[in-house]
């Protein structure tokens, strides 16, 4: 249902397609909050029909890229249904698009890329992704396109994030291992020379999409391994405790 105020896109103008993974890459690199390439499998591209060169045929403009990728966990199938296999579930592993081409946009695309799939790639049967809530993402558009939210326990949190100054910004323990060979706080106490400060990571917020229509679709959606729950809201993060910890005294 559309809201009144909203501007929305005119589909009509846009179309999907698979691109290289190159092209990919580098718009996701300059332009994800994450600024990081990952393993993708299928790539597509969100184009608009571009008539701002009024003395030229109109040509199209890519605005948006989605990727889809290999899991990285071998069970990620059967901690969706049992009954599929490794090989038939991918991660929605990137989305990006240029702002200012209408609320309902990114919906659409993500839309346009489970038909391309349904179509090309029919062993997939289900899709996995996950929102950071580290970033202020709830899963929107997760929630726009009508994805299974199944919470943010199913994986235990092991990830620290790490301030090596009171008032400095949080880093991410991936990001200081090569500093430091490791991310275990008590590890690294030993190794520096000044207090800093820890948090345990908040947890990403799952869901779950079933790609497969008709008996197959009903059959997984009645053999789901895990529950679902009502969708989070953007302020919905838990309270990360917050320890200091100072540095070991080392003996003469």
């Amino acid at each position: 249902m559309k809201v009144e105020g909203r501007i929305y896109t005119d589909t009509s103008k846009l179309s999907v397609r698979p691109i290289s993974k190159s092209v990919a890459r580098d718009i996701i690199v300059a332009n994800h909050y994450s600024h990081a390439w990952t393993k993708v499998s299928y790539s597509f591209g969100l184009y608009v029909e571009d008539n701002s060169h009024q003395f030229f045929e109109s040509t199209d403009k890519l605005i948006g890229v989605a990727c889809y990728g290999d899991p990285i966990g071998r069970l990620t199938g059967q901690s969706i249904s049992e009954i599929i296999k490794r090989d038939e579930v991918l991660e929605l592993v990137r989305l990006f698009v240029f702002d200012d081409h209408g609320h309902n946009i990114e919906s659409w695309f993500l839309g346009q890329t489970f038909e391309w799939l349904r179509k090309n790639s029919p062993k997939i049967k289900a899709l996995i992704s996950y929102s950071d809530p580290k970033e202020g993402h709830a899963g929107t558009i997760y929630q726009a396109t009508n994805w299974i939210y199944q919470g943010n326990k199913l994986r235990y949190n092991d990830s620290w994030g790490f301030k090596f100054e009171e008032d400095g910004e949080w880093i991410h323990g991936r990001t200081i291992f090569p500093q430091y060979g490791t991310t275990e706080p008590a590890k690294i106490q030993e190794m520096v020379d000044k207090p800093f400060w820890i948090r345990k990571e908040p947890r990403k917020h799952r869901y779950v999409y079933v790609l497969a229509k008709g008996g197959v679709r009903r059959k997984i959606l009645k053999n789901l391994k895990h529950p679902s729950f009502p969708y989070p809201k953007g302020g919905d993060t838990e309270e990360m405790e917050i320890l200091k910890l100072d540095p070991i005294e080392r003996g003469e």
